[in-house]
Parts: C-alpha cells; sequence; structure tokens
C-alpha cells in the first residue's frame, strides 16, 4: 500500500481500523469477560430448555412485564443475594434488563461468583417484547 494514500486518506484509515476493532470486540469481548451474549433466538430456546431466567431491573420496570418465570434480583442487591442463585450454579442462566447493560454487569458478577454458563440478553426486555415473546405482569 501507497505512504501517500494513506496520508491523502487518513481518516477513511482510521474509520477502518476503528470499525474493524469494534467488529472483533463484539466475536471476542464478552468471551473475555466470561459470558456470551444471547440474541432473541438464542434467549427462547435456553427459555425452553429451562435455564434460570434473571431480571435485574428495578422493581417498577419488572412489575411493567417481565420474561415469564424470571426470577427478580434487582442488580444493586445481587451481590448480597447471590446465595439464593446457589442451586443455579450449573445450569445456563441468562440475565436480562431493559437494554442489556446492567444485565452485562450482573452476568460479570455470576462468572466471579461461580456460574458456569451465563448469557446476557442482547436487548434487554425491549428486544424480547419487539420480538414479539411472551411477558408477563404480576
Amino acid at each position: 500500500m501507497d505512504i501517500a494514500f494513506l496520508q491523502a486518506n487518513w481518516m477513511l484509515v482510521a474509520v477502518a481500523a476503528a470499525s474493524g476493532a469494534m467488529l472483533l470486540w463484539s466475536f471476542v469481548g464478552t468471551r473475555v469477560a466470561g459470558f456470551e451474549v444471547a440474541d432473541t433466538l438464542k434467549a427462547t430456546r435456553l427459555y425452553n430448555d429451562d435455564a434460570l431466567i434473571l431480571d435485574v431491573r428495578e422493581p417498577s420496570e419488572f412489575a411493567s412485564g417481565h420474561i415469564p418465570r424470571a426470577k427478580h434480583i434487582p442488580l444493586g442487591q445481587l451481590s448480597e443475594r447471590l446465595h439464593e442463585l446457589d442451586k443455579f450454579k450449573g445450569k445456563p442462566v441468562l440475565v436480562n434488563c431493559r437494554s442489556g447493560q446492567r444485565s452485562a454487569r450482573a452476568c460479570g458478577q455470576l462468572k466471579k461468583a461461580g456460574f458456569e454458563t451465563v448469557y446476557n440478553l442482547a436487548g434487554g426486555i425491549m428486544a424480547w417484547e419487539r420480538a414479539g415473546l411472551p411477558i408477563e405482569k404480576k
């Protein structure tokens, strides 16, 4: 590749490098953290295979609608309530929040606590609802 081309098109090169890095992180990033990201198709399979569904949203968010069978532990209480989940350490765990940010932090906590197979629901409950999957209100 010609140095003159790179100098003349440095912004194009920078954008290409940044997009390549983001693409690489999407494949490697969650594996480095020790958990995987599940899209709604994978999440449905996990649900049907009786994975633990863990909702880490706040109580008002949970009450407004949640995945059926979901166990509710707000993220702020997870560290002191991990003992409630001990029997699920060898079982797949699908964690969700509103959009996938809080649940990613919860996934990290679960992996550090010894949970073997942890998945973060990509896009959170919003993606679940957009896919037309069932929601329960209790």
